[in-house]
């Protein structure tokens, strides 16, 4: 017997009329999702790109400090927009490349062809590729014997060239410049053969570009007031800490003291890390730990918490250990060089350590220790920059990774007496970089230069350190930087040692003092 159908109620049938009344949408729904799959399929490999993260790998060691990642790169710039800059600013650049801030390229680099500066890490960010500094930007310099000779550079010495408050003053004061805007940049990235997909272009047009705006915007909310504050570091100088709190901390110039807004002082040399093991580090002695200076110098540079590559960080730090020093190229008298010998043994080794020869010694009583600078007298800027209240919010970070929290921070009285490898490439001298040559920092120090120009790499034969020629403040100079010692934080003042030797005493000892 055939089954009966119940009767269609009156919803029933109202159902099915809508049914068939969205037949027609659905099918236009499944046409824009095949046409989507479809455009999916072309695209696709641009759409994967903006997605997950990738950095490339340097086999050799110094070819990874010179130019790998260590996690900064979040807060840098695209890489597209490192290259097209200079020909957006042609009144800033004056038709070259990064060399006029005192960037570094290596042999073989070419920024015209998009080779990025030493010191310049890249990594893939959410399919950016963006670029940001690195180690090697403040600890790569150059030395030049004579002023015709090619320019050598060397690994580990301080940047004497670098101009950082130029290059971050200049990308703070452009961040609202029209010629960053979308379409500028967009059509400079077009002049240079930069190819954008159409996806591409519009992900850049939509979200890169304003993003890169509105990062440079709130970064100058927060720096401008604390540089305009400051007399301008000149190359081969930078403010260590005080940024430090404006950016990691979210302070802002009003709360900072008076007496700790200038802390300028000069980019170290990183020679030779194993003999410093346990020594106080940084140039107020405030920590003991390699690895804790390190890691807070990376994020000097950049790096974030949530960002750092602690292994990149760590092979560089391991190359470090024992890279030496390339010889002092002087060869002074003999005979001074035994008579200053023995001059400074007797007086500046057990603070400083020794050369014998080839080699330097990293031995004594008070090498690596922190003199109060009651006694010491040098500027004391740069040892007021750095307080109590930053050494307790640097405690905070990194709290959850036992194996990064910070620990060894403290505030200290003083500066720290530091080894002297590498003398030779230190210039200029003290930690502010306020004495030009090893001889004006034997004299008096009312009689070492008030103003002189920094930023130049020709040796100076006779004093040590660079050629570093007299100048008047705000007069233009043709290349380097006017230094004057009398504005704040530039003090020549300190550190009197050797000033009381005789004028024959102090040559012997210079003598010895260039063989470092």
């Amino acid at each position: 017997m055939r089954r009966q159908e119940p009767p269609v109620t009156a919803v029933q049938q109202e159902a099915r009329r809508r049914r068939w009344r969205r037949l027609p949408l659905s099918l236009l729904v499944l046409a824009v999702v095949v046409a989507g799959v479809l455009a999916l399929a072309i695209g696709l490999p641009t759409l994967w790109r903006y997605s997950g993260e990738s950095v490339r790998h340097y086999a050799d060691p110094e070819t990874h400090f010179l130019h790998g990642s260590i996690g900064s790169e979040v807060s840098g710039l695209p890489v597209r927009l490192w290259r097209v800059l200079p020909s957006l600013f042609p009144d800033v650049f004056d038709g070259g490349h990064y060399e006029v801030f005192g960037f570094l390229y290596a042999p073989g680099d070419e920024a015209s062809r998009g080779d990025l500066p030493i010191g310049v890490g890249t990594r893939e960010v959410r399919g950016v590729d963006l670029a940001w500094f690195n180690c090697a930007l403040c600890h790569v310099g150059t030395v030049r014997e004579t002023p015709d000779a090619p320019a050598r550079q060397i690994s580990g010495m301080p940047s004497n060239n670098l101009d950082l408050h130029g290059f971050i003053s200049f990308l703070l004061e452009n961040a609202d410049d029209p010629r960053l805007a979308p379409d500028s940049v967009l059509a400079a990235m077009d002049e240079q053969g930069q190819e954008l997909g159409w996806i591409e272009r519009r992900v850049w047009r939509h979200a890169v570009l304003p993003r890169v705006r509105e990062g440079l915007l709130g970064t100058r909310a927060m720096l401008a007031p604390l540089l305009a504050e400051q007399p301008p570091w000149g190359p081969g100088r930078v403010d260590t800490f005080n940024p430090y709190k404006l950016i990691q901390f979210d302070m802002d110039v009003a709360m900072l003291d008076e007496s700790e807004r200038i802390g300028t002082s000069d980019f170290p040399a990183v020679f030779l890390q194993r003999p410093r093991q346990g020594m106080d580090l940084h140039w107020d002695g405030n920590n003991a730990s390699l690895q804790e200076r390190n890691l807070s110098a990376a994020i000097g540079a950049g790096v974030t918490e949530e960002s750092v590559d602690h292994p990149a960080i760590e092979r560089v730090a391991d190359w470090l250990l024992d890279l030496a020093p390339p010889p002092s190229p002087y060869r002074p008298d003999a005979d001074g060089v035994a008579a200053g010998k023995r001059l400074y043994m007797r007086h500046c080794a057990d603070c400083h350590g020794y050369q014998d020869g080839d080699r330097y010694v990293f031995d004594g009583e008070r090498l690596g220790q922190v003199v109060p600078n009651e006694g010491l007298g040098v500027d004391p800027a740069r040892l007021d920059s750095y307080t109590e209240t930053l050494r307790r919010d640097q405690l905070t970070l990194f709290a959850d990774d036992e194996r990064y929290r910070f620990r060894h921070f403290r505030k200290t009285n003083g500066y720290a007496n530091l080894p002297l490898d590498g003398l030779w490439l230190r210039a200029p001298y003290l930690h502010n970089g306020a004495v030009p040559t090893l001889h004006d920092l034997l004299l008096p120090p009312e009689q070492r230069p008030q103003a002189f120009v920094r930023g130049l790499d020709v040796l100076d034969e006779e004093k040590g350190g660079f050629v570093a020629p007299d100048c008047t403040p705000g007069e233009p100079l043709e290349e380097g930087f006017c230094i004057d010692t009398s504005e704040p934080g530039n003090g020549r003042q300190g550190h009197a040692y050797g000033t009381e030797l005789t004028p024959q005493e102090r040559s012997a000892l210079l003598d010895y003092l260039l063989t470092f």
